[in-house]
């Protein structure tokens, strides 16, 4: 039976490494706060680990879902550390969204250690990973990758390798980049409507069906127009996530003019308190303006 270590039970991982164990892999998970590997092993099976390097040992694939650059270096690097438990041959899958620097970093440490290193960040949100529905966009070597795309397929609805080491990071800041602009767009158009005195719902039925239409007004325009923000991606990993385009940008000189400045009304977001609130809540900003 192919054993696999899962890091990270967040919101993402958590239902991610369920997946693995219902498709039939042996699944050992960490996390920081150890209670919560355990109740997760003690729901879907498995079995939990209290330090990464723990978690990888014997495992012939490590995944993470973990939260920044940091995060990511804490459970591979060091003595107890990922990296340290793996055998040689065997491949760690990062799915966390982190800069191309920690990716080249870890890519080369793991080459020390002749281990494969797969950057897979994904997106489909929290829905996505309980419905086993994420789309997945991989960089690293073709190899590692073809022997590691049947054991993502178990939470993915596409999954591919864009090209070398970094590859999949870069693509999802394209991913983000473009969620940026279409979120703010979406919040001005339903803004819009309700200073206008138009019913928001009408206009979307009409609306999403023509060129307007997108996943985010699909999925986001019912709960933006009742104002309630709890549903998927927070606007705290959001700046996150839009400050490692933008230093990106700077770093390939690229013209990221609008990114630039949602994250900025993201910023204005998180002021009214709203950190924990989901992505759509860049509305909140324009009602608050009046």
């Amino acid at each position: 039976m192919t054993k696999v270590a899962f890091l990270g039970l967040g919101v993402m991982g958590y239902p991610m490494a369920a997946h693995l164990q219902k498709a039939g892999y042996s699944v050992t998970v960490y996390n920081r706060t150890t209670a919560k590997a355990e109740a997760w092993a003690s729901v879907n099976g498995g079995a939990f680990a209290l330090t990464p390097r723990e978690a990888a040992e014997g495992a012939d694939f490590v995944m993470s879902c973990v939260g920044n650059d940091d995060d990511l270096r804490s459970v591979c690097l060091g003595d107890d550390g990922a990296f340290a438990g793996m055998t040689a041959g065997s491949i760690f899958v990062d799915h966390t969204t982190v800069s191309a620097q920690v990716t080249e970093e870890l890519y080369a440490a793991a080459q020390v250690v002749n281990i494969g290193f797969v950057d897979a960040p994904i997106s489909g949100g929290q829905a996505g990973a309980e419905n086993g529905a994420l789309s997945i966009m991989c960089g690293g070597d073709a190899s590692h990758f073809e022997a590691a795309a049947p054991i993502m397929d178990a939470y993915s609805r596409i999954c591919r390798r864009i090209g070398e080491s970094g590859a999949g990071q870069m693509t999802k800041m394209c991913n983000q980049i473009a969620i940026a602009g279409l979120v703010q767009g979406l919040s001005e158009a339903l803004h819009f409507a309700e200073k206008a005195g138009l019913d928001g719902r009408a206009v979307v039925e009409v609306i999403s069906q023509g060129a307007a239409g997108s996943w985010q007004m699909a999925n986001r325009y019912e709960t933006m127009l009742d104002d309630h923000f709890d549903h998927g991606f927070a606007v705290d990993w959001m700046r996150k996530d839009l400050g490692i385009c933008l230093d990106a940008a700077d770093d390939i000189e690229a013209s990221l003019p609008v990114t630039a400045l949602v994250d900025q009304f993201y910023k204005d977001v998180q002021k009214l308190g709203g950190g924990r609130w989901d992505t759509s809540a860049l509305i909140k900003r324009l009602r608050a303006m009046g």
